[in-house]
């Protein structure tokens, strides 16, 4: 099987940076993979569970994604994310209280703006809780 190059970035890091032979991540339309030669493309990603494979039959890499964008073209594949975070280094407690606070906002009159940052606060909680619960022991 054959790789391309991955760049991962987040707003405060480079996540990841090398050959990776399939990416699997959270679109607005559904999960989509991404392998060695794949047609160019320009992908929303939300929120969500991010999954990939840095060689052949290798162990898969789990990380949470907060939203941004993923662009391939030319065997080579940029995602920029406003997180990106190993579920082992999510903060459950943090994670816990930003939900509750975002369920208490919910819960306030609020205009349709402030609505919709506080529906993706909520979510972007909801999915490091879970991949905290799913992955760290």
């Amino acid at each position: 099987m054959s790789t391309f190059y991955l760049k991962i970035i987040s707003s405060d890091r480079v996540f990841y940076e090398g050959p990776c032979c399939s990416l699997i991540i959270p679109a607005i339309d559904g999960e989509q993979a991404i392998m060695a030669h794949h047609e160019e493309i320009i992908i929303a990603v939300k929120n969500g569970e991010m999954r990939m494979q840095t060689e052949e039959g290798g162990e898969w890499t789990y990380a949470v994604l907060g939203e941004g964008f993923c662009m391939a073209a030319n065997n080579r594949v940029t995602l920029l994310a406003d997180t990106v975070e190993r579920p082992e280094e999510v903060d459950a407690n943090r994670a816990r209280e930003a939900l509750e606070r975002a369920k208490e906002r919910l819960r306030q009159k609020q205009s349709i703006q402030e609505y919709h940052l506080t529906q993706a606060a909520m979510a972007r909680a909801l999915v490091r809780l879970k991949e905290t619960e799913k992955f760290v022991r």
